[in-house]
């Protein structure tokens, strides 16, 4: 008999949030003193894009509300991992950056965590790992153009 296709969406999408809370729970612990996973989010989009970024930028990255990026932006503005500087030409608006401490937690956090996701990978196979990925990239993209 063949499933149909809400079984098959309900089945993925219950094992995507578990394996999510999963992963961010476990992920979570292995983070360095006082940083959070929004924290190490944030930390890393940045790292990566190496360009400065609006909060307002920020929180359609992470689809969050401006309020709940504020509220990380300023943890992290505290800790010294991030500068805010204004806009030159507009006073409303501010520029993040990551500083280099935000770049030495980052990579601090990176080295923690690495070795866990790597022995998830290998307990999977990397293969399976790797085709996953573009479906689950695919599948990202859908879900934020629906939105």
């Amino acid at each position: 008999m063949m499933e149909r296709t809400e079984d098959i969406a309900i089945a993925l999408f219950g094992e995507l949030f578990m394996a999510d809370q999963l992963a961010r729970n476990r992920i979570s612990k292995f983070l360095p003193k006082g940083m959070e996973i929004s924290h190490f989010g944030v930390l890393n989009h940045l790292a990566r894009i190496n360009e400065e970024r609006t909060p307002a930028q920020l929180a359609r990255s992470f689809h969050v509300t401006r309020g709940a990026m504020t509220n990380t932006l300023a943890k992290l503005e505290w800790a010294g991992h991030i500068h805010i500087r204004p806009d030159w030409d507009d006073a409303r608006r501010k520029f993040v950056a990551i500083s280099p401490a935000g770049r030495a937690a980052r990579d601090a956090a990176v080295q923690s965590v690495a070795p866990l996701i790597a022995d998830v990978v290998q307990a999977l196979g990397a293969e399976r790992v790797r085709a996953l990925v573009p479906v689950l990239r695919e599948m990202r993209i859908r879900l934020e153009s629906d939105g």
